[in-house]
């Protein structure tokens, strides 16, 4: 079976994917299929948190609220080192072999998390789930951008990131159902070590991947290459930063959402039960159809305008949105309105780390430099998570301004990707 991504010309005016073959749609279903797992198992952190470190913690509300955004910075952590490690040995062995080992990981640790106890448990499982997270994440965005031809790797590339939001709605479901019973939600993260024997029995090595490992010379997952090298370096570095102002957002300013819409459901009366789950539907569920909806919408806008104006695109119109959602509405109704503009624009950015970072680096470095930009980037966005949680623990400072102040992060984006080339329309560098 050929899974190469050449093909001859199409006609102009032909539809991106009228090129892709049988084998293509089953790699960007395998792949989207294990990142669905690795959204689900950051996820459900983020929505059963209260209850876990509530239990776990017994600290009041401000406590709980602290150490949860220091526990995504373990996670953090944790991704930045899986990510780093993988991403070089996907380079050098392959990436069938690293995607099966990555998913085994994560959903192993998941499923532990069932039995923790205490905090450094909690602490220990969620590094090593990071591990995993990240190094499949890496594997599978350069997979599908080797397999793809050039016309479609941007549509490609997107829909494969934006699958993400099929692992939030599937955390935001499980942290419903089961309630204050939160153990139960990591049970389900043992479910993608179902993945590995599909992985095992139908994915391929790309071809590109095979012809450069048999290059004598070629410097296979070399950090030595990618950071002494000045033809790669500066990209590795920029797109790190770039990655970092996505992830430090994501963590501190969209997931806010859910934290807005409980606060406003408690100052209108609800319970803490009632303001739980409602925040978990409007965070879990209508602001993350409207995320979904801006990851798709990332891939063809980018191939249109090209890869640099749709990141400042989405980055200057989510400083416009951060305040309006923060400020603006005045009942529930009216925020569940607005949050699905809210993570169409703060969210969708993410898909632009899948579609560009594969680009930026030849395939001898491909997952290493992909890996280095967005797990590189977990890394360097740990100080805006401490900060954060100080910030919003902070007496006096409400939530609202907090949030607010840390979505000026998008000016730092905009101010790297002028920095980085514009890949559209160019073919992989080999």
């Amino acid at each position: 079976m050929n899974n190469s991504a050449e093909h001859a010309p199409l006609e102009p005016h032909a539809p991106w994917y009228a090129e892709v073959t049988r084998y293509q749609w089953l790699i960007l279903i395998i792949a989207s299929a294990g990142w669905v797992f690795d959204v689900y198992e950051g996820q459900i952190f983020n929505i059963t948190r209260d209850q876990m470190l509530g239990d776990i913690l017994r600290q009041d509300a401000a406590g709980v609220k602290e150490y949860g955004d220091q526990f995504l910075a373990i996670f953090l952590l944790g991704g930045t080192i899986g990510g780093l490690l993988f991403g070089s040995l996907a380079d050098r062995f392959g990436r069938r072999p690293i995607m099966i080992a990555t998913i085994l990981m994560y959903s192993v640790f998941s499923g532990l998390t069932y039995f923790a106890e205490s905090l450094w448990q909690v602490a220990v499982l969620r590094f090593l789930v990071a591990v995993g997270v990240a190094g499949e994440w890496a594997v599978a965005a350069s997979l599908v951008s080797e397999v793809f031809p050039a016309r479609a790797r941007a549509h490609a590339s997107g829909i494969f990131h934006a699958s993400s939001i099929l692992g939030t709605w599937l955390a935001a479901m499980a942290g419903i159902l089961v309630g204050s019973q939160w153990r139960y939600a990591y049970l389900v993260g043992i479910l993608p070590a179902l993945l590995i024997l599909w992985v095992r029995a139908s994915v391929k090595e790309p071809e590109r991947w095979q012809q450069k490992k048999q290059t004598a010379d070629a410097q296979l997952g070399s950090f030595r290459e990618l950071l002494l090298n000045p033809q790669w370096a500066g990209r590795a570095l920029l797109g790190m930063a770039l990655a970092a102002v996505g992830l430090g957002t994501f963590w501190s300013v969209t997931v806010a959402g859910q934290d807005l819409a409980r606060n406003l459901l408690i100052n209108s009366g609800s319970t803490a039960h009632q303001a739980s789950q409602g925040a978990k539907f409007a965070y879990g569920i209508v602001q993350a159809t409207g995320g979904g909806i801006g990851l798709l919408a990332f891939g063809p806008i980018c191939a249109s305008i090209g890869r640099k104006k749709t990141f400042i695109l989405y980055q200057l119109l989510a400083i416009a949105i951060v305040p309006i959602t923060c400020f603006g509405p005045q009942t529930y109704y009216q925020l569940l309105a607005i949050l699905p503009l809210f993570g169409f624009l703060t969210l969708g950015i993410h898909s632009g780390f899948a579609i560009y970072f594969p680009e930026l680096f030849p395939t001898h470095l491909r997952a290493t430099g992909t890996s280095f930009c967005f797990n590189g980037g977990r890394l360097a966005a740990v100080p805006v998570l401490f900060f954060s949680g100080w910030l919003k623990a902070y007496p006096g400072v409400e939530l609202s301004w907090a949030v607010t102040g840390l979505a000026t992060l998008f000016l730092l984006g905009i101010l790297l990707i002028i920095f980085l080339p514009e890949t559209r329309n160019q073919e992989l560098l080999e």
